[in-house]
């Protein structure tokens, strides 16, 4: 399943729950962001439909709440989440919390969410995978018109070009993916659910267990070629309040369990704000989310088969054959949807 160049920057956050502590808080402004799906239900129907046929065809596209069972052990759960401090996001579905409170074990993406310091700690002591090469800056990656673009874009958000020359796109990206009004939430010491679950696990004496490291989330990324990154940062950042649309309909779409629509919406947003089918994100989809769900997969499994844990990862990694919950099947688990 191919995506729209628009899917890297706004997903940037989103898919790495890590880098959701990394950033500084803008002026605070009201949520804005229109729901996408429900206006083309009315202005443009064939979008919507191509949409719900494209979902239609996702393995697991529907349901963020999952209940994972084998015989002979105690059942256990998986949550799929988003890496904000929405609170409609927050409040989770009918049954997870008393899932969650009887867990033994919580596992999320990586612990690392609770201890800044060790991240900021883990991004000093691998400078290249956050910074370009000595003597570089992105003025070398850009045509002139290309670095006016970029820095006038920039500084409207108040990051000024020239003070972030030589970090790497996606770094620069995760500054400005997310909505103000959720950076100033964050700014302010709001949990987004995934360090919410995790604070309360080491609160109420629950094992916790990460399943990446930041250097790995950070490898995934740098794994892609940097022309490919500065585009999608470039092209993004011009569409102006259409993120915030996605991501106000992204979030819409997670809330009513509707996953298998998430990346079929943003593709339909991407051509509606450009008129292009854009298919390169390809590679970005296969190393940020198929590779990581096979990780994610195997390192799990150990700790399935003692029963009793309560899993909560980003939701993209939950549908399609490839996803979280049909290869846990293949390990021999049933999975069921619960909402």
């Amino acid at each position: 399943m191919k995506a729209a160049c628009l899917l890297p920057l706004v997903l940037l956050v989103c898919l790495f729950a890590t880098l959701a502590v990394i950033g500084s808080a803008r002026a605070e402004e009201a949520c804005a962001g229109r729901d996408l799906m429900a206006e083309w239900r009315s202005s443009d129907p064939a979008a919507v439909a191509a949409v719900e046929k494209e979902a239609a065809a996702i393995p697991n596209g529907k349901g963020i709440f999952w209940k994972i069972e084998k015989p002979g052990i105690p059942a256990s759960y998986l949550l799929g989440t988003m890496h904000v401090t929405d609170p409609r996001v927050l409040k989770m579905p009918d049954g997870a919390a008393e899932a969650f409170a009887a867990a033994a074990t919580v596992v999320v993406e990586s612990d690392e969410i609770l201890d800044q310091q060790k991240a900021a700690a883990a991004m000093l002591a691998n400078p290249h995978l956050t910074m370009l090469p000595q003597g570089k800056s992105i003025a070398d990656y850009l045509t002139d018109d290309e670095e006016k673009k970029l820095d006038a874009e920039l500084k409207t958000r108040g990051l000024p070009l020239a003070l972030l020359s030589r970090m790497k796109p996606w770094l620069i990206s995760s500054y400005v993916a997310l909505p103000a009004c959720e950076l100033a939430r964050k700014g302010k010491g709001a949990a987004f659910l995934d360090m919410k679950l995790a604070q309360d696990a080491v609160r109420d004496g629950k094992q916790l267990k990460g399943l990446e490291t930041l250097v790995e989330q950070l490898s995934a990324m740098d794994d892609l070629p940097i022309e490919f990154h500065l585009k999608a940062l470039i092209e993004t950042l011009a569409l102006g309040n259409t993120i915030e649309d996605v991501m106000a309909t992204m979030t819409t779409l997670y809330v009513n369990g509707e996953i298998g629509m998430v990346l079929p919406m943003m593709k339909a947003a991407a051509k509606a704000a450009t008129g292009k089918d854009d298919t390169d994100s390809a590679d970005f989809e296969q190393r940020v989310i198929i590779d990581r769900n096979h990780v994610m997969a195997t390192r799990t499994a150990p700790i399935l088969a003692a029963g009793n844990v309560f899993m909560a990862v980003g939701a993209l990694h939950l549908p399609g054959d490839e996803g979280l919950v049909e290869l846990l099947r293949k390990d021999g688990f049933t999975v069921t949807a619960l909402n």
